[in-house]
């Protein structure tokens, strides 16, 4: 096994009503007074909002509030949260939602820990990130996966991009994750948040000279489980089995346990970010529309994974390695379509795109061509251009 760093110190707070100890966590954290960052109306309308500020009352914990955080969370909000986080003297962020609105956090407490330095610069490495803010969650989503991880992401409408930021300061402190949150989800943002899941895994996953036998056992599993799961859940979203193992999945998949002792590709996710700043589409989405394009494109360069990947995770099994690599890509893109989710643009909703579009949306993947993609093949800008031509239909 290759060596590796493994630190996750998020508290993890999962079942039904664990909301109700969001305060109990706070205080334990040494919470004096908490910025409340949350998307629409659905905490409010839930009286989710109402529950957690309670317990923090509860607790005698102070608070501000920070709403309208939306998908393809953007630079512009964080700022003007930080601006509020600053201005009410919080020590401490907590995000009520999925995803976008965790990365929301995330920023505004590296912003306001940093008054005066450009969100924007820390978020592109110009400026040093050495303070943050803690964070908490209230996972709403099983998708991201940010409840756990390092990662967070912000679009900067300005400019059209979307860019990440991997930082152990991203990590939070604890994570309230109850799948009953999940159930007011319509179907389309639940498969959306599995193809996310499965994302977050397959990226992972499909890297060379794999020696790494245990980490391949746990994101296989998690594979399969997510797969099987996610059948049941997006015909009954109320089924708390199988959105309780989706949402543990969803933590599980981006705190970094599933690629332990390998390198990190997530070159699809630079192909989704580059949809998602330009149309604003569903992050797991983007995600479905192009990766059956891209395996398409790189498997070859790396058919006994391929080939390892449909006998695990889908039951294939034939003596034709190349054979079986195909038909494990075919189910895959089978299955996104199975739970709702596009696999070319037209079905991402915004149709076959002109060529120039294709070939600036190739640039802004590879950042003007001077960041070569994936380790299976490596990526240049004609490369991501050829997989946007054949996912353009």
């Amino acid at each position: 096994m290759e060596k590796f760093n493994y630190y996750v110190p998020t508290k993890i707070i999962f079942g039904k009503d664990t909301e109700f100890w969001t305060g109990t966590e706070l205080r334990k954290s040494g919470a004096k007074k908490v910025l409340i960052v949350y998307g629409g109306k659905s905490a409010q309308e839930s009286g989710l909002l109402d529950r957690i500020k309670k317990s923090l009352e509860e607790e005698k914990i102070l608070y501000a509030e920070w709403g309208g955080v939306k998908p393809n969370p953007r630079l512009s909000h964080a700022e003007a949260g930080t601006e509020l986080a600053i201005r009410e003297n919080v020590d401490f962020v907590l995000a009520v939602g999925g995803g976008s609105v965790i990365d929301t956090a995330k920023a505004i407490s590296h912003g306001a820990a940093n008054a005066g330095t450009k969100l924007w610069d820390i978020w592109t490495g110009k400026a040093r990130l050495e303070k943050s803010l803690p964070v908490g969650a209230v996972l709403t989503i099983a998708a991201a996966g940010s409840e756990t991880s390092d990662s967070a992401v912000l679009t900067n409408t300005e400019i059209g991009k979307k860019a990440g930021l991997s930082t152990s300061f991203n990590r939070p402190v604890f994570a309230i994750m109850n799948p009953e949150l999940t159930y007011t989800l319509p179907k389309y943002q639940i498969a959306c948040g599995i193809a996310d899941i499965m994302m977050h895994t397959l990226e992972r996953y499909f890297i060379p000279d794999q020696k790494n036998q245990m980490t391949d056992e746990i994101a296989e599993g998690l594979l399969r489980t997510v797969i099987a799961n996610g059948r049941t859940a997006v015909k009954n979203p109320r089924d708390y089995d199988a959105m309780s193992e989706i949402m543990w999945c969803g933590s599980l998949s981006h705190n970094d346990l599933t690629g332990l002792g390998r390198k990190k590709d997530f070159s699809v996710h630079k192909l989704g970010h580059a949809l998602g700043a330009r149309f604003d589409c569903a992050h797991g989405a983007s995600l479905a529309a192009v990766w059956g394009a891209w395996a398409e494109y790189v498997y070859q360069n790396d058919i006994d994974r391929f080939y390892h990947y449909g006998e695990k995770v889908w039951g294939l099994c034939t003596e034709d390695k190349e054979q079986t690599a195909r038909q494990a890509i075919r189910h895959t893109v089978d299955y996104f379509r199975e739970i709702g989710m596009p696999t070319n643009l037209t079905e991402l909703g915004i149709g076959v795109q002109e060529d120039a579009v294709l070939k600036e949306l190739a640039m802004d993947a590879t950042k003007e061509d001077t960041v070569a993609l994936s380790f299976i093949r490596k990526l240049k800008a004609e490369d991501v251009y050829q997989i946007f031509k054949t996912a353009n239909k």
